[in-house]
């Protein structure tokens, strides 16, 4: 038999995404926004911790790519504090001295990819596009919606130690439609959501904060 010359599945390229990315070299900032704006991505650059906290507080982007090494700022702490604030916002770390240990370290709070500078376009191209198929970047905003509130409830009642029917019996919706809303392919209405988090002792506002909302 032919052996298939095949390879694997290439990743389709990213839809067009929200991108902030932190470095304090401002050719760099210069060069990323370039090459992510030509690519057809909405991306800003800022120089700073504070500026990254207040651009991502006033519209949360989908991707931060985040430089570890800083003359003013602690690229650790400011990944720790992402992932403090927003748990489920996708950031990409680039570095300009890589090695094992910080890759480490960099993958124990939860980063998405490591970059090495200096990298080419496909290069992050690539990893943008791996990171839009993960976290399922790139949707309607109430797509998204859909997905993590699916995910958040899912969540709570498995930390509740409580099945679909539980739930129902606590929240008064069936099991049916419990499992739509947990797989995300139905949103509940605001009255539904009410019920859930009541019944799961939750706050409705976390998860909603938790998308991005």
């Amino acid at each position: 038999m032919a052996e298939s010359n095949e390879g694997p599945t290439p990743v389709p390229p990213a839809p067009p995404l929200s991108i902030v990315a932190l470095d304090d070299d401002a050719d760099f900032r210069e060069f990323v926004t370039s090459l992510l704006t030509d690519a057809g991505h909405d991306a800003r650059a800022v120089a700073s911790r504070d500026e990254l906290i207040r651009t991502c507080q006033n519209a949360l982007p989908e991707v931060v790519l985040l430089d570890m090494k800083m003359g003013g700022d602690d690229g650790e702490a400011v990944l720790a504090d992402l992932r403090e604030r927003w748990p489920r916002l996708c950031v990409i770390v680039v570095t300009g001295y890589p090695s094992l240990d910080s890759m480490r370290q960099t993958f124990k709070q939860q980063a998405f990819d490591y970059i090495a500078k200096p990298f080419g376009a496909d290069e992050l191209l690539g990893a943008l596009a791996q990171a839009a198929a993960a976290f399922g970047l790139g949707q309607r905003p109430q797509d998204r919606l859909r997905v993590e509130l699916g995910r958040q409830i899912r969540l709570a009642r498995t930390e509740r130690g409580w099945t679909l029917k539980e739930l129902g019996e606590s929240s008064g919706m069936s099991v049916s439609q419990l499992s739509a809303v947990e797989r995300g392919a139905h949103l509940p209405s605001l009255e539904s959501l009410i019920s859930i988090a009541s019944a799961l002792r939750a706050q409705p506002s976390a998860w909603l904060d938790s998308a991005g909302f």
